[in-house]
């Protein structure tokens, strides 16, 4: 296996408890599993309340929060179900709140609508005129979900390669050959989890990925401890539905923290979490792709506001001053961002659906989007009944 985020160690885990004889091997580029996307998340469990009814992310987000419950129960990971509410601000957001609250009963999910009373009631900080409570919504320590399944992986024999970076993939007749910066190896069967380079391995094997992989970068800042009371629950706008992105919220962290954030700007490499990281060749693999020009001239006005409020802290506040209007910005300080791996079409188009590339004894996850991590652990179970069902035609062919 490649990749040692959270989608890789769950289907490593998956893998595991399916067929309990065969050896694992995966290996990470970096000397920690959950560097990137699974360590640098909102660590939020989320409920699937906005996804399409019946669809596969709304399916795996339910299942997939279930089974992270239940794992981080048994073995002791920190999580903690906190409960969330959508807030709509004026009453021009109320009729996407109730459409989004339909799309929750479709799910089948616990919640309710809940007044401008109530919800002050429960969020006194709060701006708003009507809300959806979600009470099953909740927060966990997503990297020390990773840190357990390396521990539960190499307790039972597997192999976790740290700090060694994928150089070559390649079919020969006893399987895959992978070559990387310090040895290669030989399998049966390969699966890749590649994140923000999912499209590259996709590449280094000799396949075609269906979507470039494109960055987003996400800023937040922190509350200072003094003013943390200002957020009870997980607090969220009601998004745009022209945008995948779900606006700045305000999540508490499993550690006390409370999170402001995030934005969404167009990174300057792979792992560009500030303006300074550059890679030149990615950045021109960005650029130079067809569908991120597309995007960037249809979405260019929201982009430039998305620039700004990450070059601006006045206006970063000024965005969160919607949802509460007493945050100063001597109430925050800067934090962490993460890189959010947007693939996309070459017509433009982001892809907010489950992509994958099967070859010759390879299966390439090229997009997990969120709830990725939510539903880690059913993405797991899904990828391995795609490779059960490789291996069997394989198998008979």
């Amino acid at each position: 296996m490649v990749g040692g985020g959270i989608v890789g160690l769950a289907t490593a885990r998956r893998l595991a408890q399916r067929f309990p004889d065969c050896k694992i091997r995966l290996i990470e580029k970096e000397r920690e599993v959950a560097s990137h996307q699974s360590g640098r998340n909102s660590g939020v469990l989320h409920s699937g309340i906005y996804y399409k009814p019946g669809s596969l992310k709304a399916v795996t987000c339910r299942q997939g929060k279930l089974a992270m419950e239940e794992f981080c129960s048994e073995h002791g990971v920190p999580f903690e179900v906190c409960g969330k509410v959508i807030v709509a601000v004026d009453e021009a957001e109320v009729p996407r709140l109730d459409a989004i609250y339909a799309r929750g009963q479709e799910n089948g999910i616990d919640c309710r609508i809940i007044d401008r009373d109530e919800l002050i009631a429960r969020e006194p900080a709060v701006a708003g005129v009507k809300a959806i409570l979600v009470p099953v919504s909740g927060i966990v320590d997503y990297p020390g979900v990773c840190r357990k399944i390396v521990q539960l992986l190499t307790e039972s024999g597997h192999e976790v390669i740290l700090g060694e970076q994928v150089r070559g993939i390649a079919a020969d007749p006893k399987g895959v050959c992978v070559t990387t910066s310090q040895a290669r190896y030989q399998t049966g069967f390969l699966v890749s989890c590649g994140g923000l380079y999912s499209d590259h391995l996709v590449r280094m094997s000799g396949l075609k990925p269906p979507a470039q992989i494109v960055p987003f970068r996400g800023e937040y800042y922190e509350l200072l401890p003094s003013r943390r009371e200002l957020c009870r629950h997980l607090i969220y706008p009601v998004p745009d539905p022209n945008f995948p992105f779900l606006g700045v919220h305000f999540t508490r962290m499993i550690g006390g923290e409370v999170e402001c954030g995030p934005n969404a700007v167009f990174a300057l490499s792979r792992e560009g979490y500030s303006w300074s990281k550059i890679r030149l060749g990615e950045l021109a693999e960005s650029l130079t792709y067809p569908g991120f020009l597309k995007l960037a001239a249809a979405h260019w006005r929201m982009g430039a506001g998305e620039v700004h409020r990450s070059l601006s802290k006045a206006a970063f506040v000024k965005a969160l001053q919607r949802l509460i209007p007493s945050i100063r910005s001597e109430d925050l300080k800067p934090c962490r961002a993460g890189v959010r791996a947007q693939a996309l079409g070459r017509d433009g188009s982001m892809v907010d659906d489950f992509l994958w590339v099967t070859g010759e004894r390879m299966l390439h996850v090229c997009n997990a989007p969120s709830p990725a991590a939510t539903a880690s652990l059913e993405i797991g179970r899904l990828i391995v009944d795609r490779v059960v069902s490789e291996v069997g035609s394989l198998a008979a062919s």
